[in-house]
């Protein structure tokens, strides 16, 4: 058998085994980061995951990492059960990591030496309960082959490669557009943001027709004093 043959059979599994045993809080963070990149980059060709083994090196079965949250640029965004960089030819350009009890040594010991040989571009880390990162908000880009850290410019992290700003309004994070400042949302807080939009217009309207009718009123009754006063002093 070739060895091109065999390293065809080289299985490379969907699961490393281990649960994800995460609280309710990094789960929920996971998942809100996740639908906002899906959100920015829906229609585009972005592919954006979450808990999904990243295989780098081909037959290597061991040698994979599993970002909590990343994004490929010009990448086709189809489902994937696993994503092998030698097969895609892209490696993902940014990392998020949600640092709990449980993977604070990994995050911050274990997994950036894998994403600084990989290529990625720029890596974030965030502890949602503010206990296990100092600061809670911490990213860095790769400059020169290294992971540099991102310095902090008026409470905010930027990470250049999506054109995003991070920044904690309290211990939540928040993402915003460089250019327009605004506030980057999930598809979900899009649509309930829309409908309340909406639902304000309708009672700015109300508000203005029912203002306007009042002074009509106003202006009915004041016409109507005038013409009897006429009608009087002609009498």
């Amino acid at each position: 058998m070739s060895i091109a043959s065999q390293m065809s059979h080289i299985e490379y599994p969907e699961s490393d085994g281990r649960p994800m045993g995460e609280t309710d809080l990094h789960r929920l963070w996971m998942t809100r980061i996740l639908d906002i990149l899906k959100y920015r980059y829906r229609n585009q060709r972005v592919y954006a995951a979450s808990n999904l083994l990243v295989y780098y090196e081909e037959g290597h079965p061991t040698r994979f990492v599993v970002p909590d949250d990343f994004v490929v640029l010009d990448c086709d965004a189809r489902l994937r059960g696993v994503f092998k960089t030698w097969e895609e030819q892209r490696v993902p350009d940014v990392v998020f990591e949600v640092t709990s009890r449980s993977t604070s040594r990994e995050d911050w010991v274990d997994k950036p030496p894998v994403y600084q040989r990989m290529g990625v571009k720029e890596y974030f880390l965030y502890d949602p309960r503010s206990v296990y990162l100092t600061p809670p908000l911490q990213g860095f880009r790769l400059t020169d082959g290294e992971l540099v850290e991102i310095r902090n410019s008026n409470g905010r992290l930027l990470c250049e490669t999506l054109d995003i700003e991070l920044q904690l309004n309290g211990q939540a994070l928040e993402m915003l557009d460089r250019k327009t400042g605004q506030l980057l949302l999930t598809e979900a807080e899009a649509e309930r943001e829309a409908k309340e939009a909406e639902r304000r217009a309708k009672d700015s309207e109300r508000a203005a027709r029912l203002a306007a009718e009042a002074r009509v009123a106003e202006l009915q009754e004041e016409i109507d004093r005038l013409r009897k006063e006429q009608q009087s002093d002609d009498g």
